[in-house]
């Protein structure tokens, strides 16, 4: 497979803006502890560890994409596949890590008791992991079969996550604000939103053609991993700061803001 000058500008860049928008939104929730209250910051920390994971994972991609399509001799060749391998591993080893722990800071910025937030966190760390595992045989293989397979296999933990999210967390956000009860579910919702594009990604080799097989395909899957990770980390980390902020006023608004920082939460 090859890929033409603008099919690698348009991987290479959307890579940079996944690495500049993950790193720095890392570096800014670990810098904005102190405007949360403490019981909050614990979610910050594991929001700017999900972000550091995946900036390591991208730059790993990154320079593994450079390497499997190197430019041809003239400046109009075609990036040729080398001899090194695209691996679309360093993905879901990243998923692995990271969409646990996504859940994990979800849970955390709610400060729920400790025997609440067990009960949900096991169900969905294992759910989550389970979802990545089964998804992946049926990511390295061509054959339709098998990729069908392991796809409905991944899925059925992908809506066991939802049941558990929009369900049975519901029942445990007693005594939450309107605001915050509204913001929670802005955060239900970018999740579902992002973690839609993956499954749609790893659909496009069994639809085919020109647009969604061979080198279209794999920019476009290429794409639309990066932007949702964008969203599913970079922005859901903004959002749960944000969340934070907003608990951390309600509870102390002297310390933390009046009520013009509560309109605002930032």
């Amino acid at each position: 497979m090859s890929l033409s000058s603008d099919q690698f500008s348009t991987v290479y860049n959307v890579l940079s803006l996944a690495i500049a928008s993950l790193m720095f939104t890392a570096f800014f929730l670990l810098l904005a502890q102190g405007r949360v209250a403490p019981r909050y910051r614990n979610a910050l920390i594991v929001s700017a560890t999900v972000c550091g994971i995946a900036t390591y994972h991208y730059f790993r991609i990154f320079d593994n994409f450079k390497e499997s399509y190197p430019p041809g001799e003239t400046v109009d060749a075609a990036h040729m596949l080398s001899n090194i391998e695209f691996n679309e591993g360093y993905r879901y080893v990243d998923w692995f890590l990271t969409v646990p722990l996504l859940l994990v800071e979800t849970v955390a910025v709610l400060a729920l008791t400790q025997a609440a937030s067990r009960r949900l966190l096991v169900k969905l760390v294992p759910a989550a992991a389970l979802m990545i595992v089964l998804g992946y045989p049926g990511e390295i293989t061509l054959e339709t079969g098998p990729r069908v397979f392991w796809g409905v296999l991944s899925t059925l933990p992908f809506l066991y996550l939802l049941y558990v999210l929009f369900v049975e967390l519901t029942r445990a956000l007693d005594g939450k604000s309107a605001q915050v009860r509204a913001q929670i579910s802005n955060l239900r919702w970018i999740l579902l939103a992002s973690w839609g594009v993956y499954p749609i990604a790893y659909a496009f080799p069994l639809i085919g053609g020109d647009f969604f097989g061979g080198a279209g395909g794999f920019v476009l899957r290429q794409t639309g991993y990066s932007i949702a990770d964008i969203v599913a980390k970079a922005l859901f980390g903004i959002l749960i700061y944000r969340l934070a902020r907003t608990q951390s006023i309600e509870e102390d608004p002297q310390t933390y803001g009046g009520e013009h920082a509560l309109r605002t939460a930032v």
